[in-house]
């Protein structure tokens, strides 16, 4: 798939998406207004709420892979944005959803080469520790408090990401010696080009330090942390933007898994959300697996920054009061 038609899908998509959610929400509110969207009285019957988030889901499935953001990312600023739901039962269902949307993902990125579990694993277990204790303390914590922080840190990796001149396929010459010592390097197929690109990282220990905060973050925003994977993995230590981008899907599985069981304990997942998000994600992801594959690395990483814009924007917006 060309660069200029991947582009196109994704801003249809994605245009698509925003008219329908915004739509249904207000037909549904019998609210117009910006500002007020999804109030709490609704004259949609109980069944028409879990239709719709299945539609949503699945387009966010869509384009979750191919940033390589748990569809969290995407689910939390804005389903608890345009939706009646509690600021809770969103996150705790926006961790199911990312996990949902890694476990459908991951069996194809790894067939396909691109996700790479030496890569993943002490990734993994760095944040799926620190998640539980960013789970704790985002359930003590104020909505407004929550997104105003969540806002701030997704507009602060777009800038990183946009001023990075050579994210695709990044320089590494040497690996260091701890990816040495664990043999985090491969090689896979570049469609696109048909090559084969040879990899390996560096600033291992850095890397995995800061993972100790995303998995914080993690778990207290309730957004699975693929935005903050790709760039820590791409630009910090190295791994080209496929890979990165593969592998965040991957160990989003893991991560995910430790923080939601905190939501769940605390009673703040409610099946009637959970499942039909769980159910477009996995279907979309499916999808976005076979596009992501085809697409040029320079296609994805528009696509990630995109998505990253509008969901830190949102978050902002409805963190300082400007937007609720």
């Amino acid at each position: 798939m060309s660069t200029k038609r991947t582009l196109f899908f994704i801003i249809a998509l994605t245009i698509l998406m925003a008219i329908f959610t915004v739509g249904m929400v207000q037909a549904a509110t019998g609210d117009t207004s910006p500002t007020n969207p999804g109030g709490a009285d609704s004259s949609l019957p109980w069944w028409a709420w879990p239709l719709i988030l299945l539609i949503v889901t699945f387009v966010m499935g869509i384009l979750a892979v191919l940033g390589g953001v748990g569809g969290a990312v995407l689910y939390t600023p804005i389903i608890g944005g345009f939706f009646p739901f509690g600021m809770d039962f969103v996150r705790g269902a926006g961790l199911f959803v990312a996990l949902a949307g890694s476990l459908a993902a991951g069996p194809g990125l790894l067939k396909k080469g691109l996700a790479d579990l030496r890569l993943a694993m002490p990734v993994a277990l760095i944040a799926s520790t620190t998640a539980v204790v960013g789970a704790m303390v985002g359930l003590a914590l104020s909505d407004s408090v929550i997104n105003t922080a969540m806002g701030i840190a997704i507009l602060a990796i777009v800038v990183i990401m946009f001023l990075a001149k050579k994210s695709e396929y990044p320089d590494v010459q040497t690996a260091d010696k701890l990816s040495s010592i664990l043999r985090i390097s491969g090689v896979y197929h570049e469609p696109s080009s048909n090559k084969n690109i040879d990899w390996r990282i560096h600033r291992t220990i850095p890397g995995l330090i800061l993972f100790v905060g995303i998995g914080f973050m993690a778990g207290m925003f309730g957004l699975g942390a693929g935005w903050a994977n790709v760039p820590v993995l791409n630009l910090v230590m190295g791994a080209p933007l496929k890979v990165s981008v593969a592998t965040s899907k991957f160990l989003l599985a893991t991560t995910d898994t430790s923080a939601a069981w905190m939501y769940l304990n605390a009673g703040a997942v409610i099946p009637m959300i959970v499942v039909p998000s769980i159910i477009g994600i996995m279907l979309g992801s499916l999808v976005g697996v076979k596009i992501l594959a085809r697409s040029k690395p320079s296609a994805v990483r528009a696509v990630v920054l995109t998505m990253l814009v509008f969901a830190g924007v949102r978050a902002l917006l409805k963190g300082t009061g400007i937007w609720k």
